[in-house]
């Protein structure tokens, strides 16, 4: 469920998301370290969370966000060597108790729906110009 397409940066939705609405950003390359990153693609990348938290804030109505890169499998990687960037939309009282006893998360809509949501608000705020929306 590709959201954007930038020049060297994709933004996607995630297919085993934390919480509905959470999106991934990764340079295309295989790369699995900051320093292996040339300016031009931190900045996408860069550029892409902040777009997707203003999309992901108008859409879903998030009031606030968990944002962050793993690195390293002992640190959460799941793809070592391939760098992505986490963008988790949080609500107040979104936590319960499903996680802890159930071993299961509870995602409020279908994914399909979430992803149509986002890119429909991405084009709602003008973002078909600066990315490729995608629509496969």
């Amino acid at each position: 469920m590709v959201i954007w397409r930038g020049e060297k940066a994709f933004a996607v939705i995630n297919l085993f998301p934390y919480t509905g609405g959470h999106c991934l950003v990764a340079p295309y390359d295989h790369l699995g370290q900051l320093g292996d990153l040339d300016s031009q693609t931190m900045t996408e990348i860069m550029e892409m969370l902040r777009d997707l938290q203003a999309v992901l804030e108008k859409g879903l109505c998030a009031e606030g966000f968990n944002i962050g890169i793993n690195l390293g499998r002992c640190a959460g990687a799941g793809l070592p060597g391939h760098l992505h960037a986490h963008i988790v939309p949080r609500w107040g009282g979104d936590t319960n108790f499903m996680p802890v006893f159930g071993e299961v998360r509870v995602i409020p809509e279908f994914l399909e729906t979430t992803y149509n949501r986002i890119l429909k608000t991405a084009d709602e705020l003008g973002m078909g110009g600066r990315y490729n929306i995608a629509k496969d």
